[in-house]
């Protein structure tokens, strides 16, 4: 009877410890735990560690506060066109930030990513693709689109569920249907060819232009050669005229010169002779030249080539 009872009394341990053992549970790095008891959430959030609930009455769920990567798969979307197209993925950053996280999950549940993010991603997609044609979805704006969800994400996640943080965005090139896509080929190479043509008539016009600039550049390094050259010689003439003007004031100054010493040499005689000639010199050379030029005659008669005499005069 004892034996039974202990036997008894050792299973209800073994029991008790097997349930309080069940409470006992672990939450990871980068993780933070919730409780809910009676499907009532706890104010209680757990850091990363070793911690204990209630057995049968609390459950917990770990939610990741580091940063995840949501990928959203097989978005199907119609432009404007009315061609439908696929985005195979379209991959959400995004982080929920621990002081947050309760108040997050407490009104979105611990799923709180796929209403702002999953739903979002399709909503927007479509409603970009609606707007607008294939070649813009596909390539024009396709580089647009990755800003345009993560501008939504953000504004949406900020005004409703702060505690999301959206950090980037990244789309994949969408898949166009088979048809269209061999139409759309075909039209992408002949605007390839086209603008390989315009490439290239911009090339020959480039070249042209150059040349162009090329030879009106040598046509002014022409003119202003022969300009210089002009001008050089233009100067040189007028140097010559200078230095020949030069020549001819120097000649006519020194005829002048000349001219002018004559001219006083003579006035000076002039005046030395007027001073000279007086009645009495005058007289003294007839008187000189008669006896340097005395001749004697022997005859009877004296000839008469000399005048009279002057008669002296008696007082």
């Amino acid at each position: 009877m004892e034996e039974g009872l202990m036997m008894g009394l050792a299973l209800v341990a073994l029991i008790v410890a097997l349930i309080a053992g069940s409470g006992l549970h672990t939450i990871r790095e980068g993780n933070v735990g919730l409780y809910w008891r009676g499907g009532a959430l706890l104010q209680a959030v757990a850091e990363p560690g070793l911690h204990w609930k209630t057995p049968l009455l609390e459950s917990y769920a770990e939610v990741q506060t580091t940063i995840q990567t949501d990928s959203v798969s097989d978005i199907p979307c119609g432009t404007s066109g009315g061609v439908v197209i696929m985005f195979s993925k379209v991959e959400v950053v995004n982080r929920l930030k621990k002081g947050l996280a309760r108040e997050t999950v407490a009104n979105y549940t611990i799923h709180y990513d796929k209403p702002w993010i999953f739903d979002k991603v399709h909503h927007e997609i479509n409603q970009f693709c609606s707007r607008h044609s294939l070649t813009e979805v596909a390539i024009l704006l396709f580089d647009q689109i990755d800003e345009h969800l993560a501008e939504a994400l953000k504004k949406d996640c900020k005004t409703y569920a702060p505690g999301i943080e959206i950090i980037a965005v990244r789309v994949t090139k969408p898949q166009v249907p088979g048809n269209v896509k061999h139409e759309f080929e075909k039209r992408e190479a002949a605007s390839a060819a086209l603008k390989v043509a315009e490439q290239q008539r911009q090339v020959v016009e480039a070249q042209a232009a150059t040349e162009a600039k090329k030879m009106t550049i040598e046509a002014q390094r022409d003119a202003d050669v022969a300009l210089i050259n002009s001008q050089r010689e233009v100067a040189q003439q007028k140097s010559e005229q200078e230095k020949e003007a030069i020549r001819d004031a120097m000649h006519v100054a020194h005829e002048k010169a000349l001219a002018d010493a004559n001219y006083y040499m003579t006035m000076k005689k002039a005046e030395a002779n007027r001073l000279l000639l007086t009645p009495e010199y005058l007289e003294l050379q007839r008187y000189s030249n008669i006896a340097s030029n005395t001749k004697i005659y022997f005859g009877e008669r004296i000839p008469t080539a000399l005048g009279p005499l002057p008669q002296s005069t008696s007082s």
